[in-house]
């Protein structure tokens, strides 16, 4: 009878509450990577700050490596236009629903900048007012608005509020008489560059005037014959150009406004081309630069996404991947120019180049123009990521390997340093260094440099041309080719093709201690490499493991393995492949290991497993997993065991249906004898409202729809039913997870080597490894057997597992203690297998496997795990003190700490939607409790879990004196009215963990009876979660039983007193009745509000059926009538009703 009984678990005490706060806390860090779907794009010369605007309404700000700014608009609008004003840290946001917001970089506590939006305008969304261009005047005072109408309204900085001056399109087409038609839209707004009251209007069709603000009229009007994208001023302030539909631009004098300066130019016509859609016109002492965006023949060309740069004999085309969104030019007179005295030319040093999946900056100081090595914004994926690998504190020397390979890479970027350098960083210096590797789809693996907030490229390692049908593209890097035109030159990193999908990298496992690293890819190819500092021209070895053996019954009708390249290959400095392992069928790896002092390496796929030995360069294993209707020959010897198993299960479950449908009956009589009995009572008094029955009845008959005061907090939580999963699921034979281990697999005496495998059927093989001594290592092979088999009831997918020492601690990988960076595992016994399913946690012993104890998730709430690792969790204030814990992800994309080996939950937070399907399913944890997951194709969003390791932007930037007001100072909310948001740490209704005893049958439940005497405690806790809800010791993850004394009640209910300062004593009142005593306890609050009606709860330990049950009902009821009726005024009113005396005959 034991696995009836329901341990009895205390909270957690107050030690380890605090524990707690100094261990865990969900964190959002920062994203890396390229933001999604940009729209605008916006440079302040003064502060060399850059800002981007997406369609989600995201706003971000970067300036120097570390500095970012991150603003989200309140509404779900996509950000059109951005305009800085210079040198004043604001900005001005133009949205997609008509509206204008301004947004200011402000100081906060301790000298950290934050963006944040201060003021908004919206304007009349109909087709006349609909803005279709902005632009700033001279001084930044006033905002240009062009309408869709051809109306232009003025926006006042300052206030933020609209003129009311207008310049109307009638009154400024009166200036043009020989104008007939309609001009169209306000296509582009040009201020002259000296004068702060002269901007140019262009139209849509084709028509330019000069307006002189100051007097409200127009000093000149020109006409061109096409219909008008762009215009822009030349320095002199007496020249301008215009770009038009047709691919051709123009040039103009204020002087003149009868015809152009000179005569229309179209780059590469004459044939038909593409609007120039932007022009800019930059001076410079060695020649005057023509940057454009399109203009490309429509016929040979139309699909190019190009910006063209011409410089007297200097003509390139810069070709890019995706869709120009804009470009601006960073120019040295920009930066440098002041009030008092202007730069003579411009010097454009920069092209800054937005497109749709990258940013691109090209330096136009050196020679052939060079982009810049981006420090940030990479686009992460200019080849689809297809998985992503992260390793904590590289070794120094790795570190400096991979730096040192990367720059053999980068001949091509150029030299200069970084141009974007405003702000400054508050952030200390790393201590450690972290790598964040990505596998692509074109085979190749990315090193990133994830130490910091921002997120650099260091290296990329290309596996394709391990194989053959591999060829280089041409390098196009020294320049455009002589002979083409236009002269194409290729920038920008993102590629979205790939010639061959199965070069696609699945799984990556690097050790840096021997600076080892496997990649495992789409067709079953697993290669390993080692680093390497100098070019080397080697062979590189093939083998070939045959996972499924040479069965007949198996037809293979996917995709062919990839064939190897035969000879000598040359590889540059980095890591250089040593011997490729060929899995047939050639299927998609799963998953992967590696354990780089036995230099040993196991991979899974669909179909099963292989463990080879990477020193030797040969298999020493393979398992098919298949089940019995894919594989004919495992029929026979599983039959037997499938009936046995069959019978024992048809068996317990017959037994278990039993008792629940005797339970359910005498819960349904129970409810049926209250509901008739309180029916009586309610007949029976005067004047009183019905009583609810849920509110009446004991615990013991309280049905899942009772009030949260009423139910019995030793009740089990409701679980949910879970098929078990067939035998005959196609999925059932993947290989999830692969786990090297030292330890006590055969008995308690030994440890040795084992390997670790767990399949989608939720099997689990131990596989032990016997390796040859080290002098011998290199000619004795390696083998392995089959020790034992764990088969979970459900079969749910084993996604992880780890091997605990008695402290708690996972096992340390042997190279990480040889080098001092772990401490050595306690080898004395009592070591613990953690196996992590999908639907939950289990703990055996090890050797026996006996089970310990389990976390129950998808019965309890529905959630499945998808990631899970195991975390070591370092205290934010005492270096001293770590702990292991589980950290995991499930499918509702929130994110849970379990404890080891008790499995006690600490934290849960929603992190990611659950219907982001994507990001939960790339979601990887680090060792230090930090978490990347793609937000989108090209952005990683970084959590973390521990208060210690939260890796965020802390930045700042320094104005001038003067520059703008001081940020209003907030007030401060009072204390009396201020509740603090509870702790991430402080979960509440968490379910309690399950005793050993339950879990050896998986379905125990507590004996009838249990829980009666438990509402006052309910009502405790829901007293204190309504009063002090934010108190650590409000964790309800344990349950609570046994009589609570009135002591406990006043102790409890004084520190619940914080809601108010003026609470009265609490009184108390005995009522007898029969041969019970009930004690009424009234806790009275002063609070500002309006009374609310008194919950009374009544608990009894006399029989159901007895009259003295009645009548303390009755007396219940009669209780909160006449409380009820006197609602005053600023009295809320709590009582309590605990029995304090047992029954006694009568």
């Amino acid at each position: 009878m034991l696995k009836f009984l329901k341990k009895n678990h205390s909270k957690d005490s107050e030690e380890r509450e605090r524990l707690k706060k100094e261990l865990f806390g969900f964190t959002r860090c920062v994203d890396h990577g390229f933001p999604s779907q940009p729209r605008a794009l916006a440079y302040d010369p003064k502060l060399k700050l850059l800002a981007i605007g997406t369609k989600t309404g995201i706003l971000k700000i970067y300036g120097a490596p570390g500095v970012e700014f991150v603003g989200q608009q309140k509404k779900d609008v996509s950000i059109n236009q951005l305009f800085f004003l210079p040198e004043q840290g604001r900005l001005i946001t133009l949205c997609s629903d008509n509206s204008l917001h301004l947004w200011e970089i402000n100081e906060k506590k301790e000298g950290n900048a934050v963006l944040e939006e201060v003021k908004e305008i919206s304007m009349e969304c109909n087709k006349l007012k609909t803005i279709s261009t902005c632009s700033l005047t001279l001084n930044s005072d006033k905002l240009l608005i062009g309408t869709e109408g051809g109306n232009i309204h003025i926006l006042e900085v300052q206030t933020f509020t609209l003129l009311e001056q207008i310049i109307s399109q009638d009154v400024v087409m009166q200036s043009m008489p020989e104008v007939s038609s309609n001009p169209g839209a306000v296509e582009a707004i040009a201020v002259h560059p000296t004068n702060p009251d002269k901007f140019l209007i262009g139209f849509n069709r084709g028509y330019i005037v000069l307006w002189d603000n100051k007097t409200n009229n127009a000093d000149r009007t020109y006409n061109a014959s096409q219909q008008l994208e762009s215009l822009d001023w030349h320095r002199n302030g007496t020249d301008f150009i215009t770009a038009h539909a047709d691919g051709s631009y123009l040039k103009w004098s204020t002087e003149e406004s009868s015809s152009p300066k000179e005569s229309s130019t179209t780059p590469y016509g004459p044939f038909p081309c593409k609007a120039i859609s932007k022009i800019q016109w930059k001076s410079s002492k060695s020649g005057p630069f023509y940057i454009f965006s399109g203009g490309m023949p429509r016929a040979s060309y139309g699909d190019k996404h190009t910006v063209t740069v011409m410089q007297e004999e200097n003509h390139v085309v810069f070709d890019f991947t995706s869709k120009v969104i804009d470009f601006i030019t960073v120019s040295t007179a920009d930066e440098e120019d002041k009030e008092d005295g202007r730069q003579e030319y411009d010097e454009p040093h920069a092209l800054v180049v937005l497109v749709q999946e990258e940013i691109v900056v090209i330096d136009l100081d050196s020679p052939n123009w060079p982009a810049f090595k981006l420090p940030y914004l990479n686009s992460l994926h200019s080849s689809a990521i297809t998985c992503s690998y992260h390793v904590n504190n590289v070794p120094e020397q790795l570190w400096q390997k991979i730096i040192d390979a990367g720059e053999t890479q980068v001949g091509k970027f150029s030299h200069r340093t970084w141009p974007i350098d405003g702000g400054k960083t508050l952030a200390s210096e790393t201590l450690t260094r972290d790598l964040l590797l990505t596998g692509h789809e074109d085979g190749t693996i990315r090193f990133w440099d994830a130490s910091t907030t921002s997120l650099t490229f260091l290296y990329k390692l290309s596996t394709a041309n391990i194989f053959s049908g591999e060829t280089s593209p041409p390098d196009n890097s020294a320049g455009e080719a002589e002979e083409e035109w236009p002269p194409f030159k290729k920038v920008g990193s993102f590629d979205p093709y790939s010639d061959d999908p199965r070069w696609a990298i699945q799984k990556i496992a690097l050790c840096p201690l021997s600076e080892t690293l496997i990649a495992a890819g789409t067709a079953g190819q697993v290669i390993v490499l080692q680093m390497e500092r100098e070019q080397r021209e080697q062979e590189v070895t093939h083998v070939t493991i045959n996972i499924v053996g040479d069965s007949d019954n198996f037809v293979w009708k996917g995709h062919e393995a990839l064939a190897p390249q035969e000879g000598d290959l040359k590889f540059a400095p980095g890591f250089q492949p040593t011997c490729v392992m060929q899995l047939l069928p050639p299927a998609a790896c799963t998953s992967l290991a590696i354990n780089s002092e036995w230099q040993l390496g196991a991979a899974g796929t669909a179909h099963g497993f292989a463990l080879f030995d990477y020193c030797q360069k040969k298999g020493v294993l393979y398992r098919c997993t298949l089940n019995p209707n894919d594989m004919t020959n495992a029929v026979v010897n599983d039959s037997l065991l499938s009936r046995r198993i069959s019978f024992k299960k048809s068996l317990r479950e017959s037994f278990r249906r039993l008792r629940k449908s005797r339970a359910n009956r005498r819960e349904k009589m129970k409810k049926e004898k209250w509901a008739r009995r309180n029916k009586r009572m309610n007949c029976e008094i005067e004047g009183g409202e019905a009583v609810s029955t849920e509110g009446t009845a004991p615990a013991e008959g309280a049905s899942a729809s009772a009030s949260p005061l009423s139910s019995s907090p030793e009740l089990k939580p409701m679980e949910r039913q879970v098929e078990a999963r067939s035998l005959d699921d196609s999925m059932a034979s993947i290989v999830r997870f692969l786990y090297f281990a030292d330890t006590f697999a055969i008995n308690n005496t030994s440890h040795q080597p084992t390997l670790w495998v767990g399949t989608n059927a939720g099997y689990v093989y131990i596989y032990t490894i016997t390796i040859p001594p080290s002098d011998k290592r290199a000619s004795e092979s390696v083998s392995s057997f089959l020790a034992k088999e764990i088969k979970l009831r459900h079969r749910a997918p084993v996604i992880s597992m780890a091997v605990i020492d008695k402290r708690a601690r996972v096992l340390p990988e042997p190279l990480e203690v040889l080098h001092e960076r772990a401490k050595a595992a306690d080898m004395s016994g009592e070591h613990q297998l953690v196996v992590c399913s999908e639907e939950q946690f289990k703990v055996f012993s090890l050797p026996n496997l006996k089970p310990v104890c389990k976390r129950k998730l998808t019965v309890i709430d529905g959630s499945m795990v998808r990631k899970v690792s195991f975390v070591n969790f370092r205290s934010r204030s005492d270096e001293n003190y770590s702990e292991f814990d589980i950290a995991c992800l499930t499918n509702l994309g929130e994110l849970r700490i379990y404890t080891l080996p008790s499995l006690r939950l600490q934290l849960a937070e929603n992190s990611i939607k659950k219907e982001d399907l994507n990001g939960i399913s790339s979601f990887i944890f680090t060792k230090n409790g930090q978490g990347f997951h793609l937000i989108c194709s090209s952005e990683f969003c970084r959590t973390s879990l521990s208060k210690r390791y939260v890796t965020q932007p802390n930045c700042t930037i320094e104005l001038a004196e003067g520059m703008r007001p001081e940020p209003v100072a907030e007030p401060e909310a009072l204390p009396e009215t201020e509740q603090q948001p509870a702790e991430p740490s402080e979960q509440v209704n968490a379910p309690s963990t399950e005793n050993p005893a339950n879990e050896l049958e998986g379905e125990a439940e507590g004996p009838e009876g249990t829980g009666t005497n438990n509402d006052v405690a309910e009502n405790i806790e829901g007293l204190i979660e309504e009063t002090q809800h934010n108190d650590s010791r409000a964790d309800t993850t344990t349950t609570t039983t046994g009589d609570i004394s009135q002591d406990s009640i006043i102790d409890v209910a004084s520190e619940a007193g914080t809601l108010s300062p003026t609470a009265s004593p609490i009184t108390t009142e005995t009522v007898n009745v029969n041969a019970t005593t009930i004690t009424t306890t009234t806790i009275t609050t002063t609070t500002t509000t309006e009374g609310t009606p008194l919950n009374i709860t009544g608990d009894s330990d006399c029989p159901e059926n007895s009259k003295a049950a009645v009548e303390i009902n009755t007396i219940v009821t009669e209780t909160e009538d006449k409380f009820n009726d006197l609602k005053i005024k600023g009295v809320t009113t709590v009582t309590v009703l605990e029995q304090v005396a047992q029954a006694v005959e009568g």
